[in-house]
C-alpha cells in the first residue's frame, strides 16, 4: 500500500503526501534492519522490531505541516481519503501487533528459547531470498552470522543516523517536515 500511495503522490505531484511517505520509508529502514537481526537470531531483534513500528507510527502523525495540509483536503480527495485511511489502519495495527509482542515478554529480549519460535518463522522466508540473492550477486553465501554483523551494522547506522536528526536538524524545524517553504 505505501508503495502505491507514494507512485501516486509523485504522479499527482502532492508534495505532503510525498514527504509523508519519504519519511515514511525513512524510518520503516528500521523494521527491515529488524528482520535481518531475526535471520541472525540476535536476542533483541523482537525490541528493536517493536520500536520500529512504534517509530513507524510516530512517524506517520508527527508532521504538524502535513496533518494541517490533509486536514484542508475534502473526502473526496480520493488520495489524501486513502492516505489517511492507510494510516489509521497503520496506527491499529501496530497496537494490535505491540500487544501480542507483549505477550511474551520473554522474547523482548532473549528470542533463542523455545517459546519465541513463532517469532523467527516468518524471517525464513526473508533467509531465503536473501541468500539466493546474495549467492547471485556476489558469488556469496549468506549466513547466520553475516545476517547478525549486516544487522548490527546497519543498527548502528541507523542509530547514528536518528542521533545526528536529533541533535541538527530537529531543533532548526521541529514538527515541521519542511515539503513547503514555510512553517
Amino acid at each position: 500500500m505505501p508503495i502505491t500511495i507514494f507512485i501516486w503522490s509523485i504522479r499527482k505531484q502532492n508534495r505532503p503526501i510525498e514527504k509523508l511517505l519519504s519519511n515514511y520509508w525513512k524510518v520503516s529502514i528500521l523494521f527491515f534492519i529488524s528482520q535481518i537481526l531475526f535471520i541472525g537470531q540476535q536476542n533483541f531483534a523482537l525490541l528493536i522490531l517493536n520500536i520500529s513500528t512504534i517509530l513507524i507510527t510516530i512517524s506517520l502523525w508527527f508532521w504538524r505541516d502535513i496533518n494541517l495540509e490533509l486536514r484542508e483536503y475534502e473526502i473526496t480527495h480520493y488520495l489524501s481519503s486513502i492516505t489517511k485511511i492507510w494510516r489509521w489502519t497503520l496506527t491499529f495495527l501496530t497496537f494490535i501487533f505491540l500487544a501480542q509482542s507483549l505477550s511474551n515478554i520473554s522474547c523482548l529480549y532473549s528470542i533463542n528459547i523455545n517459546s519465541c519460535t513463532e517469532w523467527i518463522e516468518p524471517s525464513k522466508s526473508l533467509y531465503s531470498f536473501l541468500k539466493n540473492l546474495f549467492n547471485f550477486l556476489f558469488g556469496a553465501n549468506f549466513s547466520e552470522p553475516v545476517a547478525k554483523f549486516l544487522g548490527l551494522f546497519a543498527l548502528l547506522i541507523y542509530f547514528l543516523g536518528i542521533v545526528q536528526w536529533l541533535i541538527i536538524k530537529f531543533p532548526k524545524t521541529g514538527r515541521n517536515s519542511g515539503f513547503s517553504g514555510y512553517n
